[in-house]
């Protein structure tokens, strides 16, 4: 309520100030047949139980007394309690009156509508054939996105990065963020040649970057429209953890600097949970972005489907109630209404920081597409379409008959603005080749050659000095903050780091620290998000400690490592997936000095976040030239605990891998930096905390940037043989892709009649079960823990040392699932296909594993014997 009261009092003189000229004398209202004047108000001060507009019904009402209020506040003398109940309530206000701006406004929004609808003409009478997904039908979209930038810019923000689907982006590229033309109207050539690697994008979901300045506000302010695909609504929580990453990095700890908008369509802003999901990290501490401006274009229809098969709920827009988001309804096809709610909208989320939510109710002139035929579906609809004027028509017959502009200077502007479309399409026809990367959306300025190639081929050793590991290790075992009670579980494990520091080892949960803390002490920052990723799902990790005696009172050891280290975030996120993988994949976009990684509470929840994975993380380079570094950490491995929660799918990412099983690369001295920087992300399986160390270090000291997935252990958090010495973590150690045999089987190659090639956590029942078979000499198992790119260097090493054996892939996951039909072709095409390559591991299935112990013990004995029969 108080925010609220607030919120009137504040935005009071702005609204005051506006209006005061017109409100002094009778209203004008247009009717048909001409004009009519309201007469004076009534002074409404009936009881709240009388007043109808406590029932939601009539907007004239509300329309009615604001104005008498805004008269004489003492004619209303309860408009504030009834605002409070409105918004309390969650009742939306609709804007339905047209507020009269001087003149000069008048001129600029005119200028602005014929850009937004002369562009749109362009196109059109140009490429007539091409889909572009105009904007027709809601051309005031551009004036409203300007407006909202423009006043934000007065109110201090810096940077603005958006989001938004297909319909309407070319208009806003050109005309908002204010792309070159010729490079948009480039797109339109299918004769242009493609210049950067991968496959590239359609015209309508490529991305911009572009600092400019803005001339209302006198301030140079940086705009980024994201790249998105086709799934609408996608984009948003990347756009999200961009802005939070830009936020954190310039210290704006309010948003008053950096901030967001989001656009929408009316059928995906109703329909996909994505957009309930983004809402819900609107004010969680780690996740806040301080308020957005959500812009919905509402054409009132869903490609061919009517809004009363698309949604139970009246408004496209109630899903923002969920956070008691104002949301205000406008006639699209009124452009000084539109420009006042988005002046208010401005103001709103530039004083209180929280999300608002304009609603441009709209229409839609042509089909889904340009090529589409609406008719079909909605014949009545499309037949009064057709017979609106278009916003821009209306627009000027308003302004020229009041007199603010000639029919004359309305064409002159026509004419200047067709002219500079079409000296950009003859500079258009210069261009023989498509350059993707003019449209990145994310650059990283100083980390690249000016060519946006990596500045060498080359990683440092991932290993760190003594000192440091001693030092770090003994931070995790430590409490440094006085008087702080722990819990006396934690204790034994903390007392329990600090034996393994003292005998120069460390168990999975060290090795991670040892990695985070490295890399905050030289200055990067990492980030680490997730469910329960302060504990960790199987209490290992425990980066957070709690004061059992004080409610709230938290103590992060891993920021007391060096006085000048980089801040460690770790954040237990909201019970989402698919929301939180893209904001941290947003927030990973904003540097490539950061390691940000999100973990997955069990490696199977990761589906539920399939299209970020799919249509960002694997394909976002290939398709918009744009690197990042984000790291997924799955919880993966067969442990008798049912079909979920056992597997993370690890068949699924490597299906996705773009190497050629079929073609043993070219081997070189930077063979294997050479595969990390034409690859599409890195798999890996680690089996040591070692190794684990140091492909974390190696994600931020090579030379370039690329998804990392992890399939990360559950047994071996605690297993007794999982653990390292800090010998293997010292100056001079690097990641091992591949992990021979180092028993007796290597010591006489010649003699080992099995090499039993295999990945992650079965390594340690193999050897268990080689070592009760007393077969240590004649089977050799060979650990392959970076299953993409594919180490065929180490892997030919291994098979030409052991010439007499036959090879396996012995795998725990079922024959159609795990590794097996990735590794294969690829340790056959290393071999030139001279030896077969047998399989050790459970049948096909369509579940990932069983629900039954007994079946489980029984399954694995099988594959074991399996794996041992020689």
């Amino acid at each position: 309520m108080h925010r609220l009261r607030t919120t009137v009092a504040r935005l009071r003189p702005a609204v005051a100030a506006h209006t005061a000229q017109s409100i002094s004398q009778p209203r004008p209202l247009v009717v048909k047949g001409g004009l009519r004047t309201f007469q004076p108000l009534r002074c409404l001060s009936a009881s709240v139980a009388s007043e109808p507009f406590l029932n939601a019904t009539s907007s004239n009402y509300v329309e009615e007394m604001y104005y008498a209020w805004l008269e004489n506040p003492k004619n209303v003398h309860k408009v504030q309690l009834v605002f409070k109940l409105k918004f309390a309530s969650g009742v939306q206000i609709v804007s339905s009156t047209t507020q009269h701006i001087i003149s000069v406004s008048d001129l600029n929004l005119h200028l602005e509508c014929v850009r937004s609808s002369v562009f749109e003409e362009f196109l059109q009478r140009k490429w007539s054939s091409e889909k572009r997904f105009g904007l027709e039908g809601c051309e005031s979209l551009i004036p409203a996105l300007k407006t909202i930038i423009d006043k934000s810019s007065q109110s201090g923000v810096e940077s603005v990065i958006m989001g938004m689907p297909h319909r309407g982006r070319l208009n806003v590229l050109a005309n908002v963020i204010r792309k070159e033309l010729e490079q948009i109207f480039c797109q339109f050539d299918s004769k242009l040649e493609a210049a950067d690697e991968g496959s590239g994008d359609v015209k309508y979901h490529l991305g911009m970057y572009h600092k400019r300045m803005n001339r209302v506000s006198d301030k140079y302010i940086t705009l980024s429209l994201m790249a998105n695909p086709s799934h609408l609504e996608a984009v948003d929580p990347v756009v999200q953890g961009k802005t939070k990453a830009e936020q954190f990095y310039c210290g704006d700890i309010e948003g008053k600097r950096v901030m967001s908008i989001l656009l929408h369509g009316d059928a995906a802003f109703a329909g996909q949970g994505i957009v309930y999901e983004t809402f819900h990290l609107s004010d969680l501490p780690s996740y806040t972005t301080h308020g957005t401006i959500h812009v919905v274009v509402n054409n009132q229809i869903g490609f061919t489907t009517d809004p009363r098969m698309a949604r139970s709920s009246p408004y496209p827009t109630d899903v923002a109630r969920v956070v008691n988001a104002p949301i205000f309804h406008v006639n699209a096809d009124d452009p000084e209404a539109v420009m006042y709610v988005c002046n208010v909208a401005a103001e709103w989320r530039n004083t209180f920081h929280k999300d608002v939510v304009v609603d441009l109710v709209c229409y839609r002139r042509n089909g889904h597409n340009e090529m589409d035929e609406p008719m079909f579906t909605q014949p009545l609809m499309y037949k009064q379409i057709k017979k609106q004027k278009g916003v821009l028509q209306k627009f000027v017959e308003k302004l020229t008959a009041e007199g603010v502009v000639t029919t004359q200077k309305y064409e002159e502007e026509v004419a200047r603005y067709d002219k500079i479309c079409e000296e950009a399409y003859t500079r258009s026809k210069d261009e023989k080749i498509l350059h993707i990367k003019h449209w990145l959306d994310s650059p990283w300025p100083g980390f690249f050659t000016l060519e946006g190639q990596p500045k060498n081929m080359s990683c440092p050793s991932t290993g760190i000095t003594e000192e440091e590991l001693k030092h770090i290790g003994n931070i995790a075992a430590s409490v440094p903050v006085e008087d702080f009670t722990i819990h006396g579980g934690l204790s034994r494990i903390l007392k329990g780091r600090g034996n393994m520091v003292s005998q120069r080892v460390c168990d999975w949960a060290l090795g991670e620290y040892m990695a985070f803390g490295s890399l905050l002490k030289e200055g990067i920052h990492v980030r680490l998000s997730g469910q329960d990723v302060e504990r960790g799902t199987f209490s290992h990790r425990h980066h957070v400690l709690h004061d059992q005696n004080v409610d709230k009172r938290i103590c992060i050891p891993m920021n007391y490592i060096s006085p000048d280290q980089a801040p460690y975030t770790v954040c237990n996120s909201s019970l989402s997936e698919y929301g939180v993988l893209g904001f941290e994949l947003g927030f990973a976009m904003a540097s490539p000095n950061a390691l940000v990684l999100w973990e997955a509470q069990f490696g199977d929840f990761h589906n539920t976040a399939q299209c970020i994975i799919d249509q960002f993380i694997s394909s976002g380079q290939a398709k918009w030239v744009r690197q990042n570094g984000i790291v997924l950490l799955l919880p993966h491995g067969m442990e008798g605990m049912g079909p979920e929660h056992s597997s993370a799918r690890p068949e699924r990412f490597l299906q996705m891998c773009n190497d050629d099983p079929e073609v043993l690369p070219k081997l070189s001295d930077d063979f294997a930096m050479r595969q990390l920087h034409d690859c599409n992300w890195i798999v890996v399986n680690c089996s040591t905390p070692a190794n684990y160390f140091h492909v974390l270090r190696r994600q931020i000291l090579q030379p370039f940037r690329k998804p990392l997935i992890i399939f990360t252990p559950k047994s071996l958090l605690r297993h007794p043989e999982a653990k390292s010495s800090f010998d293997d973590m010292l100056p001079g150690t690097h990641f091992k892709r591949v992990i021979p045999d180092d028993g007796p089987a290597a010591a006489s190659p010649e003699k080992v009649k099995r090499v039993i090639f295999c990945s992650g956590k079965v390594y340690y029942e193999l050897t268990r079960e080689r070592k009760n078979r007393g077969l240590d000499s004649e089977v050799a198992v060979i650990r392959i823990e970076q299953l993409s790119p594919f180490p065929f260097d180490l892997v030919r090493n291994e098979t030409d040392r052991y010439p007499n054996a036959d090879l396996l892939w012995c795998q725990e996951e079922h024959k159609n699932q795990g590794y097996y039909d990735y590794v294969k072709p690829r340790i056959r095409t290393t071999i030139n296909r001279t030896r077969p390559v047998g399989y050790a591991g459970r049948e096909p299935a369509a579940a990932p594993a069983t629900g039954n112990k007994q079946t489980h013990l029984m399954e694995l004995q099988r594959f074991l014997d399996t794996a041992f029969d020689v």
